[in-house]
């Protein structure tokens, strides 16, 4: 086979090629029992063994604490946008219903945080208690500045934004900040990256399709005493103290993802986890950044402060020096298209912002950027 290309794809991404080549050849018969994982039943003896395997791996790698339940579902995470205040805006054990919804608040640091306040307000007082949007979301909003409120039921964050490129280095402390709700964390983007820090976290979420697997899955960390908070209209295949109690099984799991994600786990585990990954995703930041920032040609409009690790957004200038938003003008297109030709694909810009964007999350490996930024240097000097 024909070395793969570099696939720089915000997700569905890029997956490590022995996981490929693996789920391959388990296409027909996975393990010798006849099927494939697309084929059994979820709840046999099979099945059990991957999605059990899965849930230890998954623990183990992100030291998930014993009270925090790990869920397997489906929606992605736009439709976490909508079950996590539907699991966590109902009436508390004990308290009397009222007619006013409750209070959450909102950071919002790019579109993915944005996209969350905004589902959020069919279910409850969502207010943006803090906002990057006066820099074109390329800084963080200081937490000294939070306009949080004293009744949020929760505090949400999106703690890696894939389109602008912005990512929180630390998770905030909101006890520091004053604020007694428990901290929602949007990590779809950053999964598996680096460590989490599980003491400031009360939930997190993510889509798998960006560092942990194929489109379809979605994992959810809920820390226990937040398992009975959930509105009398949340659908109970979504209600997060049923899924737990029936060990995602209440309903069908997407069983393939699971599956897949499985793979990439043990994957993760062989490169020596998620400290290791972190060193090499640094790494790999570091070099492509470096680059951008000396050159002539490109730039990266992002604050050094909170640059993204996975997602990597840049212009190219003009003549004028000014960066080229279009993606159509005549410069973007050409290095779109030697890019392709050089085995680097998917790194068009997002439409919302233009430009290019470079993808660099675990599975796409040092060489991937070395090759990038080789290319990215040639291409300058042609425009010299």
């Amino acid at each position: 086979m024909d070395k793969r290309p570099y696939n720089f794809s915000a997700g569905p991404a890029t997956m490590p090629e022995s996981v490929l080549a693996q789920a391959a050849a388990d296409m027909l018969n996975w393990n010798g029992c006849g099927m494939g994982v697309m084929e059994m039943s979820h709840r046999g003896k099979e099945f059990m063994s991957i999605i059990e395997q899965a849930h230890t791996d998954i623990r183990d790698l992100l030291a998930v604490p014993d009270e925090f339940h790990v869920l397997f579902m489906q929606g992605g995470g736009l439709g976490e946008n909508a079950i996590v205040p539907m699991n966590l805006c109902g009436v508390l054990p004990g308290q009397t219903p009222t007619a006013t919804p409750v209070a959450t608040d909102f950071v919002v640091t790019g579109s993915w945080s944005q996209k969350s306040a905004k589902e959020a307000r069919r279910y409850s007082n969502a207010k943006v208690v803090a906002s990057n949007e006066a820099t074109g979301h390329t800084t963080l909003p200081d937490a000294a500045t939070w306009q949080l409120s004293s009744d949020a039921r929760y505090v949400h964050i999106c703690s890696n934004e894939t389109i602008h490129g912005v990512e929180f280095q630390s998770l905030p402390e909101l006890a520091a900040l004053g604020s007694k709700a428990p901290l929602v964390v949007d990590c779809s983007s950053h999964i598996a990256s680096r460590p989490i820090e599980w003491h400031k976290v009360g939930l997190a979420f993510a889509g798998a399709q960006k560092n942990l697997g194929p489109a379809g899955l979605t994992l959810v960390f809920v820390r226990d005493d937040l398992l009975d908070q959930a509105m009398d209209i949340c659908p109970s295949a979504f209600t997060y103290k049923q899924v737990a109690a029936n060990q995602s099984m209440y309903n069908t799991p997407p069983t393939y993802g699971i599956y897949m994600a499985g793979l990439v786990f043990q994957w993760l585990k062989a490169q020596g986890g998620v400290s290791a990954m972190e060193a090499a995703n640094v790494a790999k930041a570091e070099l492509l950044y470096n680059f951008i920032d000396q050159s002539g040609l490109y730039e990266n409009r992002v604050a050094a402060n909170c640059r993204s690790r996975m997602n990597v957004p840049f212009f190219l200038k003009g003549d004028d020096g000014k960066p080229l938003l279009d993606a159509e003008h005549p410069r973007n297109a050409a290095f779109l298209a030697a890019a392709k030709a050089r085995g680097l694909l998917q790194l068009k810009g997002h439409k919302s912002v233009g430009g290019m964007r470079a993808s660099i999350y675990n599975a796409l490996p040092l060489a991937g950027v070395s090759a990038l930024v080789g290319f990215m240097r040639e291409f300058e000097h042609t425009q010299v």
